[in-house]
């Protein structure tokens, strides 16, 4: 691959990493008020023993789950990037070698 293709490739994954890392962020935020309103709806559940309660708990639970399975898309997105990201560099440094 021609230098300055792996150097483009490299800067996209750069600029995607950021962006991926920083939406990690905001979904470990989030999971964290879903697992509090979850813990705090099953905790209502519990006490009253009302369906109400417990359709509400559920429902938050549904919440967290799906954001759980978000966050950990995210995490495995970000884990392929920095293996793609180490390849190009270990091909960017074979290249550079080899020239110089």
């Amino acid at each position: 691959m021609v230098q300055s293709l792996v150097e483009r490739r490299l800067s996209e994954i750069v600029s995607r990493l950021k962006q991926l890392r920083g939406d990690l962020a905001v979904a470990d935020e989030q999971l964290a008020h879903f697992t509090e309103a979850t813990d705090e709806a099953r905790l209502r559940a519990l006490v009253s023993e009302t369906p109400l309660a417990d359709r509400e708990h559920r429902d938050a639970k549904k919440h967290s789950d799906a954001m759980a399975r978000h966050r950990e898309e995210l995490v495995t997105a970000i884990a392929k990037l920095e293996v793609d990201q180490d390849e190009l560099l270990d091909r960017l440094l074979e290249e550079r070698a080899r020239r110089g």
